[in-house]
């Protein structure tokens, strides 16, 4: 395949939620996207949401990754630049979770942070690695390519659906830090930390009763009274990548007011 003359943004976890809000807003700007789903038990997710991105005539590509896996990071890469020669912005969405009440310390094992931070930090480190050639190669003087990790709020507050949770996000935190360093000047390195985002993680994590008790709860709590939507969060991802030229090494909290409610 010859280089595209149309910037490519990658998404992993890109199969629901903000990776496919992300997805689809990339779209409507005339990106090309890379769809990263995970396996056969989200690929039908995953092709509706190109199905929508191809309805604003966007170019796209669906690609397996499980993050956790150094190898599928490098093959993921390989596959997007095998399309289009180029990646021009990153959004790593991909995370996972259990809810594990922070009070219950017995209930968090070594396995269990080993299999959040394989995904939500290791993994992402991974994917950020492989890119970045890719991303360098595709900066020029006038535009900086562009790497948005989507954190949580539960990495600035410790709260969220699990310690083990929460302190992966606090990592991605300091990663964001260390990789704008790292890849500056022709990559810039964000994040963004959600506090609830109806159909996020939880959605797919609790029962549908519990889920609803937990947004009205979220939704009742907030200082603005209100949760988020994946097209907020997508905005905001697009926006830095787009729009903010003098932005690295931030994380912006997106969390309708709850970082002021815990003062």
């Amino acid at each position: 395949m010859t280089y595209s003359a149309t910037p490519v943004c990658m998404i992993t976890g890109a199969a629901s939620g903000i990776g496919a809000a992300t997805a689809v807003r990339f779209a409507r700007a005339g990106w090309a996207v890379a769809i990263g789903n995970f396996d056969d038990s989200t690929r039908a997710s995953a092709l509706a949401v190109q199905d929508e991105c191809r309805a604003h005539g966007a170019e796209t590509l669906v690609f397996d990754a499980d993050v956790s896996q150094d190898e599928a990071c490098l093959r993921a890469v390989d596959d997007v630049t095998a399309r289009w020669r180029r990646i021009d912005a990153l959004v790593n969405c991909a995370g996972t979770t259990r809810v594990i009440p922070h009070a219950q310390l017995d209930d968090v094992d070594a396995a269990e942070f080993e299999r959040v931070y394989r995904v939500n930090t290791i993994g992402l480190f991974q994917m950020t690695r492989a890119a970045a050639p890719w991303l360098r190669e595709s900066a020029t003087a006038k535009r900086s390519a562009s790497v948005i990790h989507i954190s949580s709020l539960a990495g600035l507050n410790g709260t969220g659906s699990s310690i083990a949770y929460a302190a992966s996000k606090g990592a991605v935190n300091t990663m964001t830090l260390s990789l704008a360093r790292s890849l500056a000047p022709r990559v810039r390195v964000n994040a963004i930390a959600p506090g609830m985002v109806d159909d996020g993680l939880l959605l797919r994590s609790l029962e549908p009763a519990q889920y609803r008790d937990v947004l009205a709860r979220m939704t009742a709590n907030s200082p603005l009274e209100r949760v988020s939507q994946p097209a907020e969060i997508a905005d905001l991802a697009f926006f830095l990548t787009e729009h903010a030229p003098a932005i690295t090494g931030q994380v912006i909290a997106a969390e309708n007011g709850f970082l002021l409610a815990s003062v």
